[in-house]
């Protein structure tokens, strides 16, 4: 798994419309959106990462990029469907020889949102003022400690000064995604606080182990018992799903994945997540308002020990509404 987390998406009632006659697909219409289209979706452009994280099972090293021309036709569908926000993913996106066009086009479509998550490696001034200019809302990094180990370089020595790139440069919004897990907790802890001198937006992600389960020493629950209290309610969010993974072994809740969050990957198959691709597939295509009705109501089995918090924040507006049985 890649440490993710979802960028604040906004209050569903502004539905999004920009865009959608440039689509040859059936719009869905705004009640239909609103009953069960997208707040967001995860959208694989390149499978390939230039890293090779101990903890990551979303990468390879030889995938060449999704053409150009077939993602610009996921956009075309993922309008259709009325998607409110647009995550670019990988592997590593800033591979992408496209990614500013791909960017720019999502512009242009009227996603409302427009994010991207990278490790930061490849992030430059002159990348930072072309995602500026192609509209770019948001930006996430997950940062897994200050210095490197035999896990993982994705860490702050080497990321310093490309996240001050980002504080100086980025007109969209940048998150710093601190994780426990793969470091030493207390760099954890170092990691918001940087992010905040900075004047970034800092966050928290805890990894789990190969089961998607939480196994946290004394230590690391010291380390984000800690973080949480400097993050306010910004740590705790979807009900506090973490907290309750550690203390209660499982946190229930009524997943709509594959209907409020939508994950694409390079071969246009539609999933829950990342973690579920061979429980539910479905090309994008050919997804249609009964699909989205379907895997609205549908039960996840993998729900209560969920670790996913893409899955969690797009489902947590209706925890209310009923699910099958």
């Amino acid at each position: 798994m890649k440490p993710q987390e979802l960028v604040q998406i906004g209050p569903p009632a502004n539905a999004p419309g920009r865009g959608q006659a440039e689509t040859s697909h059936p719009s869905l219409s705004a009640l239909d959106w609103f009953r069960y289209g997208p707040f967001l979706a995860h959208i694989v452009v390149i499978r390939r990462c230039n890293l090779s994280c101990g903890y990551c099972n979303e990468y390879d090293d030889k995938s060449p990029p999704v053409p150009y021309e077939t993602l610009e036709k996921r956009l075309l569908k993922l309008r259709a469907l009325r998607t409110w926000m647009l995550c670019m993913t990988g592997g590593e996106p800033t591979l992408h020889p496209d990614l500013v066009r791909l960017v720019r086009r999502a512009t242009d479509l009227g996603f409302r949102r427009r994010q991207i998550i990278t490790n930061g490696y490849r992030i430059t001034r002159r990348l930072v003022e072309a995602l500026n200019d192609a509209g770019l809302s948001d930006l996430q990094i997950s940062v897994d400690g200050v210095k490197r180990n035999p896990i993982t370089v994705k860490v702050l020595e080497p990321l310093r000064a490309r996240l001050r790139t980002l504080a100086r440069t980025a007109r969209f919004r940048v998150v710093v995604s601190a994780v426990i897990g793969s470091a030493p907790p207390t760099e954890a802890l170092e990691v918001v606080r940087f992010a905040r001198d900075e004047g970034l937006t800092p966050r928290i992600v805890l990894l789990h182990d190969g089961s998607g389960r939480l196994q946290l020493s004394a230590e690391e629950r010291d380390a984000y018992g800690e973080v949480k209290r400097m993050l306010g309610r910004d740590g705790r969010e979807s009900f506090d799903y973490r907290q309750r993974l550690l203390d209660e072994g499982a946190a229930p809740f009524r997943c709509r994945s594959g209907a409020r969050y939508l994950y694409v990957d390079e071969s246009g198959q539609v999933h829950w997540c990342s973690q579920t691709m061979p429980m539910f597939t479905k090309d994008l295509m050919s997804y249609s308002l009964e699909d989205l009705k379907g895997q609205f109501y549908a039960p996840k089995p993998c729900s209560p020990g969920c670790t996913v918090g893409c899955a969690r924040t797009a489902s947590s507006y209706e925890q209310w509404r009923r699910q099958a049985d």
